[in-house]
Parts: structure tokens; sequence; C-alpha cells
């Protein structure tokens, strides 16, 4: 008997539009429903970024369900 194991949970995966820094120099990205303002900067080097979309693990920003 395996008392205390847990079945390994599902994890769920989707479509998940990205901001990615332009600068070949550097691997930044963030999620879209993480990112700062409207047309985000690179938080590590301050280069443009540009929208693209990967397949990602669902994470909620709930942050953003807030007013405030």
């Amino acid at each position: 008997m395996a008392f205390g194991r847990r079945l390994p949970e599902e994890i769920v995966t989707a479509e998940t539009k990205v901001w990615v820094c332009t600068s070949e120099d550097c691997s930044c990205w963030v999620r879209d429903n993480f990112k700062s303002s409207e047309i985000p900067v690179c938080p590590i080097c301050s280069s443009p970024m540009e929208q693209e979309t990967r397949v990602l693990e669902v994470v909620n920003n709930h942050s953003q369900n807030l007013s405030g």
C-alpha cells in the first residue's frame, strides 16, 4: 500500500501570448497577462519586446481581477 501518495496532477497547457525580448543577448520573456504596460520593454535589458505565441502551462494572474 502506498499511503500519502498522490496521483500526479495533469499539467494543463494552452497556446499563450507572450512578449519576447528582441535583443540577441537576452532570453527574457513575459506572459501577456503578466506584462506591466500595453507594449512592454524588457525588464532585464530595457530592449523592445515583440509578441509571439508559445504552448505553456496555464497560469492565472489573479491580481488582474483586483480593482483598486
